[in-house]
Formats: C-alpha cells, structure tokens, sequence
C-alpha cells in the first residue's frame, strides 16, 4: 500500500508524537495519548509504542512499567479506517506489527502493570493481555469484537485470553464479540482488581511502587518463569524454576536479602 503526502504532512507526522512517558522512583509511566480516536492503534501509534518499549529494554533504572491510555479510553482497538483498505498480504504484515509489539512487551524484563481507564477492545483488549498485570477502573469495558467486522482477534487474543480466562470463556467472548464490564472482567479473572477512576492511577502506582522495592533480578527471573512455564511441560517447568532459582544465589540481592531478613532490618536493594 502506496501513500503519498505533502512536505508538511511528512513535517507534521515526524512531530506528532502519541506516546507520553515519565521516570520516577524506577516506574516508568507510559500513556498512549490519541483521545481524538480512543488511543486506536495505528502504524504510528503501534511504531511510537514499539520505540518506547525498546527505551524500556535499555535503560536499566526502570524497575516497572504503568501503562494507560489518555481521555476515556484505554486502547478502544486498532484503527478500522486504516485496516478496511487492506489487502491480505498487508493485513499480515499489520497483524504482524501490533503481535510482534504486544510480545515485546509480555517478554520485557519488568513487570508491565495496564491501568485500563476506559474501553479496552479488540486490539485494547490485547494490549491488556499483554501486560503481566492488570488493573481496571469500574467504567473499563472489554471484549474481543472483531467477529462484528468480519475479522479474527490479529494480535493475539486467541493465543493469550484462553490461558488468562480459561479456554471455554475465551471461545465465548471471542465467538460472540461481546463487551463487557470491569466487574464481570474481575469475575472471570481477566482483571486483577478494579477501582474508582479517580484511584486507578494511585491503585498502579502502589502496587509498582511495591514492586519497585523487591529485588529487580528475582523479579525479572520470576516473570521468565511463569513466562516459560506455559510453553513447557511440568517436569520441564519445574527443572526450569529450580534453574532460576539456583542462579539468585549468585547475586549480591541474594546476600543482602537474607542478611536483612536475618538482622531484622529492610534490604537495600
């Protein structure tokens, strides 16, 4: 697909930027900020998010990661306007992009909290699923309603929302493109807590500020376990964790944490 612009169009598109991001404490605070769309995941939304997370992989001051969306929406799903004027060849490559930036963030090596402020749908949705925790403000609303438009979920859904939800409830949401609620999300599992809209930031913030203050590599070495557990079989599983663990005692947060645990003092991580 051929696009052709003008000098300024070119000039605008390299200025807009949709992605705004805060470092404080070791939390890095990223929020998709295109309101005029409901955050709607577009190839520049998708490449600026992409760039973002690839600052996250190199900067090692950054313990957790909180991300949100601006305005009333989450992620409300990927751009339809772009998506109906695709060919089959270009709809892989757009499945692609949004998979291969939703992956890179399951495997970052920090816990990604969403802080789902409003409607997480379709590619939202994915995003959420995405992220290693979720928590969600009582106006969040979620589904997977690409059936609706004649299309599968192309981010992930189908791999992701039945391990989260269960395999019978993910067919249910998936087949039916239903929406629905943050109290309905925290029954099924998809949500780990829901609060006020006027907490959720607070909400996200405590917990990362929490686990801010645990040891980083014990942290990281438990995600890739959980991680990798899924794709392994038990013995397989278990052989991996025990790998894991042996090599935590090879750090000094090995050392400091239990000589704090020991003097009865806090660990200085």
């Amino acid at each position: 697909m051929e696009y052709i612009y003008s000098q300024n169009q070119i000039l605008f598109a390299q200025i807009m930027s949709y992605i705004k991001s805060t470092l404080e404490d070791g939390i890095r605070s990223i929020v998709i900020d295109k309101p005029e769309s409901l955050n709607a995941l577009d190839t520049q939304v998708i490449k600026e998010l992409s760039d973002e997370i690839d600052k996250v992989y190199n900067n090692n001051q950054i313990k957790v990661v909180i991300l949100t969306g601006a305005g009333k929406a989450f992620v409300a799903g990927a751009n339809i306007s772009e998506m109906s004027v695709l060919n089959q060849e270009e709809g892989y490559k757009f499945g692609m992009a949004g998979a291969a930036l939703f992956r890179k963030i399951e495997t970052l090596p920090i816990p990604v909290i969403a802080a789902v402020n409003g409607f997480a749908l379709g590619g939202g949705c994915e995003l959420a699923l995405a992220c290693d925790i979720r928590i969600a403000s009582d106006k969040a609303k979620f589904g997977q309603p690409e059936v609706s438009l004649g299309i599968t979920p192309g981010f992930s859904a189908t791999v992701r929302l039945p391990k989260i939800v269960g395999v019978g409830m993910a067919k249910e949401l998936i087949f039916s493109g239903k929406i629905i609620d943050a109290v309905e999300a925290l029954r099924i599992g998809l949500v780990n807590s829901v609060t006020t809209p006027e907490e959720l930031m607070n909400s996200a913030l405590e917990l990362a500020k929490m686990i801010a203050s645990r040891a980083s590599g014990a942290v990281h070495k438990s995600k890739v376990s959980i991680n990798d557990s899924s794709d392994m079989s038990t013995n397989e599983a278990i052989e991996n964790e025990c790998k894991l663990f042996s090599e935590c005692f090879t750090t000094y947060e090995q050392i400091e944490g239990m000589k704090a645990f020991l003097e009865k003092r806090r660990p200085n991580f």
